[in-house]
């Protein structure tokens, strides 16, 4: 994964967001999966990748901290190819543009 800074729209504050990846996938799709309660889940799809940039992001820091590279352990879910293409929201979706 490569990553970068990245604000939010109606958020302060950065987040490490994913600009690149291979090797794992962007998005786990959650829909059909129950939650803790039984119910099933029918709109949940997990920026898996951008989770991931969030929490490399706190260990590499944001100024002069000097810590290039994260390697993570204990991945849960089934590498596969991914592609940041999945992750970006079709235009008629997007709100922004």
């Amino acid at each position: 994964m490569i990553i970068d800074s990245h604000g939010r729209a109606w958020r302060i504050g950065t987040v490490g967001v994913t600009i690149g990846l291979s090797g794992l996938p962007g998005l786990i799709d959650e829909r059909g999966w129950k939650d803790l309660f039984g119910y099933t889940l029918q709109i949940t799809v997990v920026g898996i990748a951008d989770e991931l940039a969030a929490a490399a992001s706190l260990v590499m820091g944001q100024a002069s901290e000097g810590t290039p590279v994260v390697h993570v352990r204990g991945f849960p879910f089934p590498l596969r190819e991914g592609s940041l293409n999945e992750m970006l929201r079709p235009k008629d979706q997007d709100m922004f543009r």
